[in-house]
């Protein structure tokens, strides 16, 4: 719910740090994006190279499809209700096949003004069309999440940004998605604006947590985040995480002739997302998944050519930690 927050410490500089904070992320409602606690997890260490990409794709997902079951009991914003298991483990999303290409080409990232704001509203409009689609495979209506790209500081019914370390999240509070127009480069370990594929991920990623808020899935999510076991707690925060990357990942699969994702943007993407594991954080902080993890989930969505392959709720236990 909304309320009076205190305003955040002032954001660390920023630049390409030897470790990189968890940037990108899903706010629960009623809970302000959390700070990080000194704040550094895992990144890219030394030189990493194509053998790093080439050890992501050896990651599998040896978990069940999750067959078909039906939309979560709620949709809509991700609080109260109960929600069974099943909205989480057989959503119906599963039973959709792959995204049907909607022929999505990005326009080129430039230092202008405006140039990152056209892209992000480009790329979004492109997702919304994506997964309207989608969704009516199955009958069921689909709005697309609201949009907030700032430049200037601000409030929203999950908590204030910007936060240190966050660049972008979702707030199922009021369906909307929050992205840093400046912080989205900032953050990103000085990340090259030819690299655009390192930015779309984290729109697609973000808006996948609205996937997961309309197909009922955050519903299930968020219950099992209530728990009072802080180690079933990130557990479920992990599914949720790592099921948007795959979910951003069959978008970017499905779209990849025509944005155009060359294997070089490819490859950025990937080391991008690698470095972005938690696995160096203590076992009580880690909500977001290891490195491996986190990179191997965009993988499976992107080769995976079903939304099936996406259902992290029936995943082992080591393909989420």
């Amino acid at each position: 719910m909304a309320g009076h927050h205190p305003p955040p410490p002032p954001a660390p500089p920023y630049g390409p740090p030897a470790y990189r904070p968890p940037q990108y992320r899903y706010v629960p409602a009623r809970r302000p994006p959390r700070r990080t606690a000194g704040g550094t997890v895992a990144g890219i260490v030394g030189g990493l190279t194509s053998l790093v990409v080439l050890a992501i794709l050896a990651f599998s997902v040896l978990g069940g499809d999750g067959g078909i079951g039906g939309i979560g009991a709620r949709t809509g914003s991700a609080s109260g209700g109960d929600a069974p298991r099943s909205a989480a483990t057989a959503n119906k999303l599963y039973s959709t096949g792959a995204l049907t290409p909607v022929r999505c080409a990005l326009p080129r990232i430039t230092p202008a003004a405006g140039s990152m704001r056209q892209f992000m509203d480009v790329l979004s409009d492109c997702l919304d069309t994506s997964w309207t689609r989608q969704f009516a495979k199955i009958d069921v209506p689909f709005d697309p999440p609201k949009r907030v790209f700032w430049e200037q500081s601000g409030r929203s019914p999950c908590g204030t940004y910007p936060s240190p370390g966050a660049s972008a999240f979702y707030c199922p509070a009021n369906n909307t998605m929050y992205v840093g127009l400046h912080h989205i480069v900032e953050t990103s370990g000085g990340e090259p604006l030819s690299h655009f594929a390192v930015f779309a991920r984290v729109i697609a990623h973000e808006y996948g947590h609205h996937v997961q808020d309309r197909a009922g899935i955050l519903v299930y999510g968020h219950e099992e985040m209530e728990k009072a076991d802080v180690m079933a707690r990130n557990e479920a925060s992990r599914r949720i995480e790592l099921q948007a990357q795959c979910f951003a990942g069959a978008f970017l699969g499905a779209e990849r002739g025509t944005l155009p994702m060359t294997r070089e943007q490819y490859v950025a993407m990937i080391l991008d997302v690698r470095g972005r594991g938690d696995e160096r954080l203590p076992p009580e902080e880690r909500d977001h998944g290891s490195g491996r993890n986190y990179a191997g989930w965009v993988v499976t969505g992107f080769q995976g050519r079903r939304l099936a392959v996406c259902n992290t709720w029936t995943a082992r236990p080591d393909k989420v930690s």
